[in-house]
């Protein structure tokens, strides 16, 4: 039994360590944090292949480096949605989601100045890792909510069925690994 993955993602290589989330089935985990190297090329490649956009949006928090770093890159700005209401996002939006990693529902909230700044705009959803597309869905929904158009969908890596993912511009895949 191997206890890691070993992936390359934009011409850097990293062993992704092997995470079980119900019993019998794993995931290998991508954690960008502190990984500026990885960050960094993964930034320039996705950008290279994002459709004409406005505005880059991304969920708290693992993804952030990687939507800041695109933005930097590209000269788009970015949004990044929050997983907590604070008071300061004033007229907030919300919407729901599930992530694999945490197995409980989270919120995501959309504040009231980004969602000024982004009605009426073309925008891209980006995370690290699609796996059952929840956080894109909820990513999708408060898009909808505030008058924005999703007109492209990014990740480093997809995971799980590569086929429900063909529509994601993504730098790589990562099976999910059963009984092993």
């Amino acid at each position: 039994m191997t206890d890691a993955y070993d992936i390359v993602i934009a011409g850097v290589r990293r062993s992704l360590p092997k995470m079980e989330v119900a019993p019998g089935v794993r995931i290998a985990v991508l954690n960008i944090l502190g990984d500026t190297e990885l960050t960094e090329a993964g930034a320039r490649a996705l950008i290279k292949r994002l459709p004409p956009c406005e505005f880059i949006v991304t969920a708290e928090a693992k993804s952030i480096p990687l939507a800041y770093a695109m933005s930097v890159h590209s000269g788009i700005p970015y949004v990044v949605l929050r997983k907590t209401h604070k008071l300061y996002m004033g007229d907030s939006l919300e919407a729901e989601t599930l992530s694999i990693t945490t197995g409980q529902p989270q919120k995501l909230y959309l504040d009231a100045k980004d969602r000024g700044s982004i009605a009426g705009k073309r925008v891209v959803i980006v995370d690290d890792v699609i796996s059952t597309g929840s956080t894109s869905e909820g990513m999708r929904a408060l898009m909808r909510l505030a008058g924005a158009t999703v007109v492209g969908e990014a990740a480093l890596l997809t995971e799980g069925d590569e086929q429900k993912w063909r529509h994601v511009i993504a730098l790589g895949h990562l099976p999910i690994f059963v009984g092993d």
